[in-house]
């Protein structure tokens, strides 16, 4: 209710100040007429007593009116004239603006030079445009680039490989070791194709969203329990306590974030580290933690680990296999859901992700 009444004031006061304005501009036009019409009186009263003539009071009133009339149409024309050629200069800034963003160019930035208020609103609103398709196309190189790296990089390793494998005098591990090179350049470029489609159907307005009615712990133990050979193999212990909640969502989705979430914990615990995902329900929201004790992520990284294609460990992520988009996948789908995702860890002390979900 204050924030509405500190606006409410705000624009009365924008009113009173447009109608002194207006006022102010009516009494300076009242003024000049004055001025022009007692101009034309003693230029006819000084032109009268030169001829030593005077004509009828009549005409003499409409001469007087003529002569203020006449003054004042020739101020205004060059008044006219020198507001319309700042006005063509202003427009044609405007339009050479909008020109150079149309062939790419963002670096544009168009100054008020009439200083006049109708057209203050237009002038930032093209600015704010030139910044944001500035901003737009920065993120469409990178995207590009990083997507050009990433494929580069298996692509030669297959190609390099390949060509190893048509030295007759290699050794028959040695030419198991490049096919299995290979096999994992494979799927990770196969990883790749899927989670840029998958990202890219997120992020348009088009993406299938059918939220319904089910038990979130369920959900999370099946996921686990899928997961079972990796951490059994790693010996991983799993700190399970999930309370029973249901909740509404989109059941495809959000077992999408479970799937990257899980996975990354178990790829980055240690053989015989441990794992936990808890879940709780408070004031309608569900909170999950899942946690481990691994490596950490510094904070500088943390700042950044929901970007696309982002790494914090570069050579780490390319052994295995992570191509830095299940993390931006996660913070992605958990934004349809009105939910939110964070992150605290240090390192040397494992990381733990908090999700939070509207039940």
């Amino acid at each position: 209710m204050r924030k509405k009444g500190n606006e409410g004031g705000a624009m009365n006061k924008k009113t009173a100040m447009e109608r002194f304005r207006g006022f102010l501009f009516f009494m300076a036009i009242f003024v000049l007429i004055i001025i022009y019409w007692l101009a034309a009186f003693y230029t006819s009263e000084w032109i009268y007593t030169y001829l030593g003539k005077r004509p009828h009071e009549v005409i003499v009133q409409l001469i007087n009116s003529m002569g203020g009339m006449l003054l004042w149409g020739i101020t205004m024309k060059f008044l006219g004239d020198y507001f319309r050629s700042k006005q063509m200069v202003f427009f044609q800034a405007m339009v050479d603006a909008i020109r150079r963003m149309s062939r790419g160019d963002f670096n544009v930035s168009v100054e008020n030079s009439t200083h006049m208020e109708p057209f203050v609103e237009l002038v930032d609103s093209i600015n704010d445009m030139a910044v944001q398709l500035g901003q737009l196309e920065k993120m469409r190189q990178e995207f590009i680039s990083n997507v050009s790296h990433e494929i580069q990089s298996p692509l030669t390793s297959i190609s390099g490989f390949s060509r190893a494998l048509k030295n007759e005098g290699i050794t028959e591990d040695e030419r198991r070791h490049y096919l299995d090179i290979i096999e994992a350049e494979s799927k990770r470029l196969s990883k790749l194709s899927d989670n840029l489609l998958k990202l890219t159907s997120l992020e348009s307005e088009h993406h299938p969203f059918e939220p319904k009615s089910f038990r979130l712990d369920k959900q999370l133990r099946n996921h686990i329990l899928a997961c079972e050979p990796q951490w059994v193999e790693k010996e991983i212990e799993m700190d399970i306590d999930l309370a029973a909640v249901s909740i509404t969502a989109d059941e495809d989705l959000l077992s999408q974030v479970w799937t990257n979430l899980i996975h990354n914990a178990i790829k980055f615990t240690p053989a015989g580290g441990t794992i936990g995902v808890h879940l709780t329900a408070a004031d309608k929201e569900a909170m999950i933690h899942i946690s481990d004790n691994g490596v950490g992520i510094s904070e500088e990284d943390q700042a950044h680990i929901f970007e696309r294609f982002y790494k914090a460990d570069k050579s780490r992520n390319r052994a295995s296999g992570g191509n830095g988009l299940g993390l931006s996948i996660v913070k992605k789908i958990l934004d349809m859901h009105q939910g939110s995702i964070e992150v605290t860890s240090k390192q040397g002390n494992g990381t733990t992700f908090t999700i939070r979900l509207p039940i």
